[in-house]
């Protein structure tokens, strides 16, 4: 008995194997492939895109780089006055650098935290457009496989629908 389930398993699985064989080979397929990080690279939408979130963000990341600047300088003054400075004036000082790095850092974490945030919000809808873009096209085309080439090591010339799927993702 514990023999036979496996063998009536190996036989259901190549019967199915075999129906969806035989299923796949009545209709032709077509197979298409995308460049998407090409995409993302060429695109002017996706440029814009990149340039206003960088506008959304450039106040809080100048604040930060003037922050940072703040503390080397206070860090250079520390380092050039603590050989004069009396031990209550060099703790104070101490404490003071400690407090505005613990301040920077949690500044910065929280902007790349936002900023990471909106990039994905940003990149979600890109990839719902492009998505949305080639299964479009696949239908009208009736391709049955679209690829992304990076996952491709060949395909034939004629295959890429790149040009096309940027054309349409910047005229949405």
């Amino acid at each position: 008995m514990k023999k036979i389930v496996p063998v009536i398993g190996s036989v259901l699985l190549l019967s199915a194997v075999c129906a969806f064989a035989a299923d796949a080979s009545s209709e032709k397929s077509t197979v298409a492939v995308v460049n998407v990080q090409q995409l993302f690279q060429e695109s002017p939408k996706i440029a814009a895109l990149n340039k206003k979130l960088q506008a959304t963000f450039k106040g809080r990341q100048d604040k930060l780089l003037a922050a940072q600047k703040s503390l080397q300088d206070e860090l250079e003054k520390y380092k050039k006055d603590s050989d004069t400075m009396s031990a209550k004036d060099k703790d104070a000082a101490q404490k003071k650098v400690a407090a505005d790095q613990a301040s920077l850092s949690k500044d910065a974490s929280s902007f790349q935290q936002d900023l990471s945030k909106e990039q994905g919000k940003v990149m979600k809808n890109v990839l719902v457009q492009l998505n949305d873009i080639i299964s479009a096209m696949a239908k009208k085309e009736k391709y049955t496989l679209v690829l992304d080439t990076q996952a491709v090591i060949y395909s034939a010339e004629g295959t890429d629908i790149t040009k096309q799927v940027s054309k349409a993702f910047d005229l949405k």
